[in-house]
């Protein structure tokens, strides 16, 4: 097995540092890369920050300093150069994947010949990745959840010609790696399917949610009413812009184009991303983000569209799709990896006893917006997802 010592993360963007940062935390050599020194210099900046923030909360062991640390980062914007001594590198660039396969050629023909190279994609196919390599059985996905050094979760995929050996030893490495809330929960998914685990139970939701954005503005509610329907410390609305309208744009079409045409961005998506009010990045989505973060006022009312009863459904339908496919055995490790990766409770263990229901619930959706994918799966409607813990 690869004895890891050495980690190359390519894209020094907030994936990559966070990435980078518990590594260095766990005693790896790193080296940040990015196509401008400006990244790769804010990369290393937000890094000796974050290290020496730790450092004056006492988080370290005795004798260990931010400086001792950093001494083990360096930066680069010669990916070929880099990776020559790497054990593992771990690819967090754009979800584009002609750049991502190119990244992979690229460390490929210059990393040594037991070197790990894996991709921090949330969705897309490692082993299309692994196309673009000679080295198909040491292609993996290593898929983070942010901010790294906070989530829990790890998901450790599989492509179709992974070896057992090679995810072995990045299960291992994963597990090295500190986590500020707790101990490392890494999720093996055992098939390389569109969202892995954690994304693809939740990716649904987004086609309910596009029938809410869509049917909101259509009745004249503000987005204000709609955000005061859901909640909590970051409703729809709100996440939405957080996690950057293109990022949900580029997921809908990825999973439009592998799962349903079902998925397929709604209006009011597809005229943000068009507009490029891409939310909290660009300082205007459905919110003004100008002066910080929204929040709704209350006081504006409900839309009185968003019904929980719904998303609940939909990921309980999703993790028993999750199980058909094979990309997990086990319906704990589906609510397991989601607690881990988005502190969000999972569907599966409240309803062990609500099978039938939830059924009625999905019928009920499928009448309202006409989206066939949210029909109930067979695992679903036999209950004998229920044995799979």
């Amino acid at each position: 097995m690869v004895e890891i010592k050495n980690l190359v993360v390519v894209g020094a963007g907030q994936m990559g540092t966070g990435i980078g940062q518990v590594a260095l935390m766990a005693g790896f050599n790193i080296t940040m890369v990015d196509i401008k020194d400006e990244y790769v210099d804010k990369s290393y900046a937000n890094i000796d920050e974050g290290m020496k923030k730790l450092e004056a909360k006492g988080k370290f062991s005795e004798g260990k300093t931010a400086a001792g640390y950093m001494a083990n980062c360096k930066k680069s914007i010669d990916m070929a150069s880099a990776v020559k001594d790497a054990d593992i590198i771990i690819e967090a660039v754009i979800e584009d994947m002609n750049i991502k396969k190119q990244v992979f050629k690229t460390c490929d023909e210059n990393a040594p010949a037991h070197c790990i190279i894996a991709s921090n994609t949330s969705t897309m196919s490692i082993s299309e990745m692994a196309t673009a390599t000679n080295r198909p059985d040491k292609v993996i996905g290593m898929h983070f959840f942010n901010p790294v050094p906070l989530m829990r979760c790890i998901e450790v995929i599989y492509g179709d010609k992974s070896s057992d050996e090679n995810i072995d030893a990045a299960i291992g490495f994963a597990g090295k790696l500190p986590c500020l809330r707790g101990d490392r929960y890494i999720a093996k998914v055992l098939k390389d399917r569109p969202g892995f685990i954690v994304n693809r139970i939740t990716a649904p939701v987004q086609i309910y949610q596009n029938y809410i954005f869509d049917k909101a503005e259509a009745e004249g509610k503000t987005w204000e009413q709609l955000d005061n329907d859901s909640g909590g410390p970051m409703p729809t609305c709100v996440l939405a812009d957080y996690v950057g309208i293109d990022t949900i744009y580029h997921g809908l079409k990825y999973y439009e184009k592998t799962l349903s045409p079902d998925f397929a961005p709604g209006k009011i998506i597809a005229r943000m991303f068009n507009e490029g009010k891409l939310g909290a990045k660009t300082g205007q989505g459905f919110y003004d983000w100008s002066k910080g973060r929204p929040k709704p006022d209350k006081k504006a009312g409900k839309a009185r569209l968003f019904k929980l009863k719904y998303p609940i459904a939909i990921m309980l339908n999703e993790g028993c799709r999750v199980l058909e496919e094979g990309i997990a055995t086990s319906w704990k490790v589906c609510d397991d990896a989601l607690m881990a990766g988005m502190n969000m409770p999972g569907p599966m263990a409240p309803n062990v006893n609500n099978s039938a229901k939830q059924v009625e619930v999905l019928n009920e959706l499928v009448e309202l917006t006409g989206k066939k994918y949210f029909e109930p799966c067979e695992l679903l409607k036999s209950a004998k997802w229920v044995d799979m813990k």
